[in-house]
């Protein structure tokens, strides 16, 4: 049966809106983990096949396919192509998916999945054209009729289904603060970061944070429960990994360090919009023949606090296993990079800890999401 190895995964720092990254061009942001993957992996970069980027906002300086542009604009083989993506928040990590199935199915041997997302210069919405017709038409208005569609509603739809207070989510931010101050303290990202722009560190994590303060700002929408506090950073930062079939890895001469074990994507309910890691995760485990105690790590993305607290809640997964060095709420949310840094997190931390097996899955726009166990060699 045919492997599919990760021998490669860095990613940058993750910047805040107005910290050292945010006059850093996409393109570069790019550039500069790729060239770092190249450097760190020792392959060939001619031998590389593809380059499949995460993106979500491709406007702008992230327009032209910003895969291509990035390989290119790190002085790396004009042979190797790129292809850039959009799954909304899990395009890095459908990137891997995609990089995966290429070398499960025997037509690739070694492809790059990235991801880049600079949120400063290329704001959420962004693609969103004005003067041209939005995105829902008639179809769509026929099924769900033309209320609101968007991640905020449904944060909100979710505190309510499960019935989180508003002080039980801003508890949950508070850990994922203490847990990402902890771990940049401990040192525990020094491995996977590659520094640019004089910064070394991720930016977002609040060490000094109390509920005194959370409490105080001012819900997103009257009468909800969710703040900015509870919710994922606007961000910078980039990914990638590299993906090697088991012959590259006899001929390149790589060190695999894990083996991805299973792959899940599935669909759910786009008005609720955040509930799909519970199917996905659900579906990824039956893949896989394993059950959710199975599993040492979780990297469950932390868009809203309502997300992997429901998701914890319908799955039985310890949250005490989930994101145990803070997650988006503390370290921030680069879009279409956050996919490959959740899995550049996850791999490292089953190194550190020698645990075995780590499960991925984050929700994404329009009701959808990715599932990714790995199992570390």
């Amino acid at each position: 049966m045919a492997e599919a190895y990760i021998v490669g995964a860095v990613r940058t720092p993750v910047g805040t809106k107005k910290g050292a990254l945010k006059d850093v061009h996409p393109a570069d942001l790019g550039a500069h983990v790729l060239k770092e993957l190249v450097n760190r992996t020792g392959v060939d970069p001619s031998e590389v096949e593809d380059n499949i980027m995460g993106c979500v906002m491709q406007a702008g300086p992230q327009a032209l396919d910003i895969a291509r542009t990035a390989w290119l604009s790190a002085g790396l083989p004009e042979n190797v192509p790129g292809v850039t993506i959009d799954r909304q928040c899990g395009s890095s990590q459908q990137a891997i998916h995609f990089a995966a199935q290429g070398v499960l199915s025997g037509t690739q041997d070694l492809v790059v999945a990235s991801g880049v997302e600079h949120m400063a210069k290329v704001p959420m919405g962004a693609s969103i054209v004005q003067g041209l017709d939005f995105p829902y038409g008639e179809g769509w208005a026929e099924r769900y009729g033309m209320q609101e569609i968007s991640q905020f509603r449904g944060a909100e739809l979710m505190a309510e289904k499960w019935g989180y207070t508003r002080e039980d989510l801003e508890r949950f931010a508070l850990e994922s603060h203490r847990r990402a101050a902890k771990a940049i303290e401990a040192g525990h990202f020094d491995r996977e970061i590659a520094p640019i722009a004089g910064l070394a560190k991720d930016e977002g994590a609040r060490p000094d944070t109390t509920l005194e303060k959370m409490a105080s700002l001012k819900t997103l929408r009257e009468g909800g429960v969710i703040t900015a506090a509870v919710s994922s950073q606007i961000s910078i930062g980039a990914s990638a990994l590299l993906i090697a079939s088991e012959e590259a890895v006899r001929r390149h001469n790589l060190t695999p360090r894990a083996r991805i074990h299973t792959l899940a994507v599935t669909g759910s309910d786009p008005v609720y919009m955040l509930t799909g890691p519970i199917p996905a995760t659900e579906k990824a485990l039956a893949r896989g023949g394993l059950s959710i105690g199975d599993i040492d790590v979780f990297e469950v993305n932390e868009a809203f606090a309502p997300v992997p607290m429901a998701w914890a809640h319908e799955t039985g997964a310890s949250l005490e296993k989930t994101n145990p060095n803070g997650g988006a709420i503390a370290l921030g949310h680069p879009l279409g990079a956050t996919g490959g840094i959740l899995m550049t997190k996850l791999l490292h931390e089953l190194e550190r800890t020698g645990a075995r097996y780590g499960l991925q899955t984050m929700c994404e726009g329009g009701g959808q999401a990715n599932a990714t166990i790995i199992e570390r060699l």
